[in-house]
């Protein structure tokens, strides 16, 4: 159905594959903003730590990040549904843009939290909404030859993301990964600008539920900064964290009641009782949670365990997101050419939990070699679960209902991820009592901590294993019209 007083929308069918590829162009250099985002500033942290001090609320520059993203990708999700993919890829960049900015200039922590919280508001649109165009131009039996394109772009930032961090932090200063946003930013805007003309626009008029985002906004900074701050600036058992986090569990109550009773909810119930859509989604989302919490910590374990320099550490991370990236295009190409298309993704994903438990095991004597080799089984045990369960979540909706679904997913895995990241950050900078940067100096102590945040991790991948295998497997359907 199209928007009254617009012409007649294109449909998958009517783009010839030049057009298509250029439609993706577009939309890979969003993907490489919010992707690069996502691994450079873990190798820098401990740098960061040094130079502006604070190092007892140093996680909060990945944290506030994580936040935000996490708040705004439903929003995104359903704003794009309302108004177009381009007009809100356009607006996200630019909010972005506006935060990198914020964090190059930032002359003290805090004020980096608030650089890095205002890139979160708009790194929720930018991979988001950039892999929604991909259900926009091709049925999800044919997805598989366009999402190559996208694997590449995440192939590369994962692999760069990394050592530009730790060469950035080591040459040229910590903000230089900040200001290398500004350019990349504007080369964003010209090619969805330009490129996005074409694709397919599949929206309605829906209505966008702001007291459900701004309940789901106040229920989840509640549940991070507790999270977060108890243990370590609060007791877990003071008034401070005891008030607030039942004060959390209220306004969740109220964010469930809202969705219950809104004319229009901000998240369709329609979505949410989808099995398939569920499966999915919390197979996708636990098990990039724990993707993106080892890609935060395990440079400070090499810092702290193995004395790496943080370009040394940058350099050895890049096997992590480089294999998670080259496993998704298995994955793709599995979901395309295989009937059976969850299943090598489930014992693949089992591999991910022997590589945690053994590196939890082995954290004190780990060697270089065998870290490699837990990195690469990591990422081609989890690579190929990110498409299939994408692609399977597509299948499931309706063509005008893909951006939400897709904010959905990217709201769990960014919420899961943001908890994932505070509860870590509680396990290896310790109690209220001991100085953080004391870790960095035992690692003997390093070692115990980050033992139990790999054992962690293997359970988060044996959740995403079992997700997938309760998702129903239903044919790839090879063409898509707008209901």
């Amino acid at each position: 159905m199209n928007a009254p007083g617009r012409p007649p929308a294109n449909s998958q069918k009517d783009l010839t594959h030049r057009e298509r590829m250029w439609i993706v162009a577009g939309a890979l250099v969003p993907v490489l903003m919010g992707s690069m985002d996502g691994t450079v500033v873990a190798t820098v942290l401990p740098t960061i730590g040094r130079a502006l001090g604070g190092v007892n609320h140093l996680s909060w520059v990945a944290t506030a990040n994580l936040l935000t993203m996490s708040v705004m990708t439903p929003l995104y999700g359903k704003i794009s549904d309302i108004i177009g993919r381009r007009k809100t890829l356009l607006w996200g960049i630019s909010v972005f843009m506006v935060g990198s900015l914020i964090s190059a200039t930032a002359p003290n922590l805090p004020m980096l939290i608030v650089g890095r919280g205002s890139q979160g508001l708009g790194s929720g649109c930018l991979t988001t909404v950039a892999m929604t165009v991909l259900g926009d131009i091709a049925a999800p039996k044919d997805r598989g030859k366009y999402y190559t394109y996208f694997s590449i772009v995440y192939i590369t930032s994962g692999a760069l993301g990394p050592l530009w961090g730790g060469f950035a932090a080591e040459h040229l200063g910590y903000s230089a990964i900040f200001w290398a946003n500004i350019p990349l930013g504007f080369l964003a805007l010209w090619c969805v600008g330009a490129l996005l003309r074409k694709l397919p626009r599949h929206e309605r008029p829906h209505r966008l539920d702001l007291i459900g985002a701004g309940l789901l906004a106040v229920a989840s900074s509640l549940l991070i900064f507790v999270l977060n701050s108890g243990g370590h600036d609060f007791a877990w058992d003071s008034p401070e964290i005891l008030s607030l986090g039942a004060l959390s569990v209220v306004v969740w109550i109220a964010f469930v009641i809202r969705l219950l009773t809104a004319p229009e909810p901000l998240i369709p119930l329609g979505v949410l009782r989808n099995k398939i859509v569920l499966c999915a989604t919390v197979s996708n989302g636990v098990g990039w949670a724990a993707v993106v919490a080892l890609n935060i910590y395990m440079p400070m374990f090499l810092q702290a365990v193995r004395g790496l320099s943080p370009s040394s550490s940058g350099a050895w991370m890049m096997m992590l997101m480089a294999t998670v990236n080259g496993g998704a295009l298995i994955g793709a190409q599995i979901a395309s050419h295989v009937k059976h298309y969850k299943y090598p993704p489930m014992l693949t994903i089992l591999i991910c939990v022997a590589a945690c438990a053994w590196l939890a095991w082995h954290a004190r004597d780990v060697g270089p070699i065998e870290f490699q080799l837990v990195l690469l089984a990591i990422g081609l045990g989890f690579g190929p679960t990110a498409p299939v369960s994408t692609v399977a979540l597509q299948n499931a909706v309706e063509l005008h209902q893909l951006g939400i679904a897709g904010g959905v997913t990217s709201f769990i895995r960014s919420i899961t991820s943001t908890g994932l990241v505070a509860a870590f950050g509680v396990i290896v900078f310790g109690g209220n009592a001991i100085n953080r940067a004391a870790v960095f100096a035992d690692p003997d102590t390093a070692a115990t901590r980050f033992s139990l945040v790999f054992a962690i991790a293997a359970a988060a991948f044996f959740v995403s294993f079992l997700a997938l295998a309760l998702m129903e497997e239903r044919p790839l359907l090879a063409e898509r019209k707008t209901g």
